[in-house]
């Protein structure tokens, strides 16, 4: 049951509900009555991209529709989803494989410029033996917005992938990774950060599934809740039986800065493998006391506390990006975001 199939089908059924344990948090089909129509096609001026003046090469989707394409799959590449049509609905698919030893940075952007819109994307990336690709993916969406974006994340021996997902939230979205992990010295960074406010609903699920001896993962997701939000993590790390001396780390922190705000977490260790290094850590709470006390007796307003210690909170996250100019718009993001936090 996947969004992209209702999209494909018209067929409400295939959305995925609160009954799919995977999806309780983030009920679409209870959400979606009715299907908007497809997109249309854009001919007009694109945005530019949050990124822009980084990126090498770009790909570039808009309404669900590639106009362009960067044949590179390595050095540094944007690659953009762009909604401008409102309430309607897109679905886009697109494929990188990196080849053995390459590099690739992937600067991906979602960018919501439309209202009321439902967005599918899905992403199949295969990184070759030795190869690294940091994935850093901003998503910018509509208040009103439904989307789903799912990656499919397939590693070879010896290879490293490392990604951070920064988001706002939607009116529903859910950013689903799922990696393959060979173990043999290949390495894996996921990382997370959403800022939600209004009514805005985040879902940041991963799925790291270690078939194989010597593979390490490390995990940190840090969010923020306030007024009505919602914000959803659910990651889970597979080892597999033979899958042993796996390194795995996992941990989601957050704050909720209102008491009508929510946030779910459901951090999962499956192991099945015996001489393994595991642990995973979960803590959600308000901001210290103390510490905004602290501000406020300096003279700082209560409200621009609240956004300086909520950015140092975050901005461990951040600073792990590798890519320099990358972590410095992943900065301006969070900081630009708190700016709007009440």
């Amino acid at each position: 049951m996947t969004l992209s199939t209702a999209l494909k089908t018209g067929d409400l059924t295939a959305l995925p509900s609160r009954r799919d344990e995977d999806w309780r948090w983030t009920d679409l089909r209870g959400l979606l009555r009715t299907l908007p129509p497809a997109a249309p096609a854009h001919d007009g001026k694109i945005p530019a991209s949050p990124f822009a003046g980084l990126a090498e090469t770009e790909t570039l989707f808009v309404n669900g529709r590639r106009v362009a394409d960067a044949e590179a799959a390595s050095g540094v590449v944007a690659l953009r989803f762009v909604a401008l049509a409102d309430k309607a609905s897109q679905g886009a698919s697109h494929s990188l494989v990196v080849k053995a030893g390459e590099t690739l940075v992937l600067l991906e952007s979602h960018e919501g410029r439309a209202s009321g819109y439902v967005s599918d994307v899905l992403l199949d990336i295969a990184v070759g033996e030795g190869a690294f690709v940091e994935r850093i993916v901003l998503v910018e969406d509509d208040a009103e917005a439904v989307n789903v974006v799912t990656a499919e994340v397939v590693l070879a021996p010896g290879a490293r992938y490392a990604q951070t997902v920064l988001t706002g939230g939607a009116r529903r979205q859910r950013i689903e990774t799922r990696v393959n992990h060979p173990g043999a010295h290949a390495q894996v960074r996921l990382d997370g950060v959403y800022l939600l406010d209004g009514q805005r609903h985040a879902d940041q699920t991963t799925v790291v599934t270690h078939a194989g001896v010597d593979g390490i993962t490390s995990q940190l997701t840090k969010g923020m809740a306030a007024d009505q939000a919602r914000g959803v993590f659910q990651g889970r790390i597979v080892v597999a039986q033979g899958a042993d001396q796996t390194d795995a780390r996992m941990g989601h922190h957050a704050l909720i800065l209102s008491d009508k705000a929510e946030i779910d977490a459901k951090p999962e260790l499956l192991i099945f493998a015996d001489d393994v290094s595991c642990a995973h850590g979960n803590t959600i709470g308000a901001l210290d006391e103390n510490a905004l006390f602290y501000a406020e007796q300096r003279g700082i307003p209560e409200v621009e506390a609240k956004a300086m210690l909520t950015e140092a909170f975050v901005g461990e996250v951040v600073d792990r990006i590798e890519h320099e100019g990358a972590r410095e718009i992943a900065a301006a993001w969070v900081a630009h975001k708190l700016g709007g936090v009440r």
